[in-house]
C-alpha cells in the first residue's frame, strides 16, 4: 500500500480528497492538524483531542529537544508513548528557528505557540545553526543530521527536513543562498534518514520543504530540486505561507506544475482564518497546521459561521467573535448556533463570558474545543463538498 493515495480530484479546481497511510492510522485528506508544541495540545487531553476528531498532531522538534529531550521521549518509546496519543503525529525539524532568528529576521515577531520568543541568539552557517537555549541559555546545534536524529528519537510518523525558513520579504540575494542551503539539507536530511529507518517497530515517512521567499524563479527551482529527490511528501514553507495569503496563492500556483502529483502537499503554518484553507485546498493543498485556533481561543477569540458572525457585528474574513466582549455578558446563545460541537450544543456565551471575566482555567479548554472542531468539522464538510464536485459551491457559501 502506497503512503499516499488520491481518491478524488474535484472536477473544477485542483482540490482532492485522499488517505495517507501511517502505522498509527490512515488520515483523510484535506486535513487540519492541531499544534501541540510541547507534547500537548494546550488545554486538551489526547482524549479531548481524539472526540474532537482530530486525524494527527504536530510536535515542535525544537521545544521538545529543549525539554525534556528527545533521548527521554525514546526511553518511553517515543512521542505517541510518552503523551498517550496512538493515532499519528508529525514533526517540524526546528528549521522555523532558523527562520525566527535569522540573519534577515524582520521586526515583526512571530513567536510559538507558548509565547517565547529567542531573540538573537543563533548563527546559521553552510553546516547547520548553533543557537542558544531561551529557557536556561544553554547552547546548542542543529544540522541536518542531528534534526533527524532527533525525529527519529521522537517517532513521529510523519518528520520534516532541515530548512532555512525564509522571511516574507527577504532580497533575492539572500533568498537565493539560503534556498541553497536548504536544498543541500535537504538531501542531507533524506540520506540521514535513510541510514535510520528501523528506529521504531513502526515507518516514518520524511517530506522535503520548498523555499523561496516571494521569488518566482527561486520557487520554480526549489520545486524543481525538492521534487527531484526521493521525499514521501512535499511541503512548501517560508514566512509568506499563511501569513501573506495573496503571495501564498501566487507561490502554490507557481510550484504546482513541478510538484509529483501522487505525494501530499503540506503548506506549513496555515490556518489564521477558516477562509484561508479554501484558498489552499482549491489549489491542490492536502494538509496544513497552525498554532491561531488554539491561540486564539486562549484570548477569547472564537471561530463562527458568516451568518453568526453578521448578528454580531461587522462581518470579517477572520470569521471570529470576542467574547470577552460585553455585549456576551447576558446572551444566553450558544458561541454559534450553526455549531454542533459540545462547547456550542452544552453552554452560553453569557457562561465563557464569566469564565474568561475571572480566570477561570475552564475557559481555555472550552474555547480550545470550540476553535479546534470549528476547524476539523469544516474540514470534514470540505472533503464531502470536494468528493460531490461542489467545492466552489461550498466555498461561496462561506464568502457571503
Amino acid at each position: 500500500m502506497s503512503f499516499f493515495e488520491i481518491t478524488h480530484t474535484e472536477k473544477h479546481t485542483r482540490a482532492r480528497t485522499g488517505i495517507i497511510h501511517t502505522d498509527h492510522g490512515d488520515i483523510e485528506t484535506p486535513m487540519f492538524m492541531p499544534v501541540g508544541t510541547q507534547a500537548t495540545v494546550k488545554s486538551l487531553d489526547p482524549v479531548d483531542i481524539a472526540q474532537i476528531g482530530a486525524q494527527i498532531i504536530l510536535g515542535n522538534t525544537y521545544h521538545l529537544h529543549l525539554r525534556p529531550g528527545e533521548d527521554l521521549i525514546a526511553s518511553f518509546g517515543g512521542l505517541h508513548k510518552f503523551m498517550q496519543w496512538q493515532k499519528p503525529i508529525l514533526t517540524d525539524s526546528g528549521g522555523f528557528q532558523v527562520f525566527s532568528l535569522g540573519a534577515q529576521r524582520d521586526k515583526k515577531e512571530r513567536p510559538t505557540d507558548d509565547g517565547n520568543d529567542q531573540g538573537k541568539l543563533v548563527q546559521i552557517d553552510d553546516d547547520g545553526v548553533t543557537f542558544r537555549s531561551h529557557i536556561d541559555g544553554s547552547t546548542h546545534r542543529f544540522t541536518p543530521e542531528i534534526a533527524i536524529d532527533i525525529q527519529h528519537k521522537l517517532g513521529a510518523d510523519i518528520i520534516m527536513a532541515f530548512d532555512e525558513c525564509t522571511p516574507d520579504d527577504a532580497d533575492v540575494s539572500y533568498t537565493a543562498e539560503a534556498m541553497e542551503r536548504t536544498h543541500a539539507w535537504a538531501k542531507r536530511s533524506l540520506d540521514a534518514h535513510k541510514k535510520n529507518t528501523a528506529y521504531h517497530e513502526y515507518r516514518q515517512f520524511l517530506f522535503g520543504i520548498i523555499q523561496g521567499a516571494n521569488h518566482k524563479e527561486l520557487r520554480e527551482a526549489s520545486a524543481k530540486e525538492i521534487s527531484r529527490m526521493d521525499f514521501d511528501g512535499i511541503a512548501i514553507g517560508g514566512e509568506s505561507i499563511g501569513y501573506n495569503m495573496q503571495a501564498t496563492a501566487d507561490i502554490l500556483d507557481w510550484v504546482y506544475p513541478f510538484i509529483p502529483e501522487e505525494k501530499p502537499k503540506y503548506t506549513m503554518g496555515l490556518g489564521f482564518s477558516p477562509l484561508d484553507l479554501f484558498d489552499v485546498v482549491e489549489r491542490g493543498v492536502d494538509i496544513f497546521d497552525c498554532v491561531a485556533p488554539t491561540r486564539m481561543a486562549r484570548n477569547g477569540s472564537l471561530f463562527v459561521h458568516p451568518e453568526t458572525m453578521a448578528t454580531c457585528g461587522p462581518v470579517s474574513r477572520t470569521l471570529r467573535i470576542n467574547i470577552t466582549n460585553a455585549q456576551f455578558r447576558n446572551d444566553m446563545q450558544p458561541i454559534d448556533p450553526k455549531c454542533v460541537c459540545s462547547v456550542c450544543t452544552t453552554f452560553t456565551r453569557a457562561y465563557l463570558y464569566h469564565l474568561f471575566a475571572a480566570n477561570e482555567l475552564l475557559a481555555y479548554r472550552l474555547a480550545t474545543i470550540h476553535n479546534l472542531t470549528f476547524f476539523l468539522n469544516l474540514m470534514k464538510n470540505m472533503r464531502l463538498a470536494i468528493r460531490n464536485d461542489q467545492f466552489l459551491k461550498f466555498k461561496e457559501g462561506w464568502l457571503h
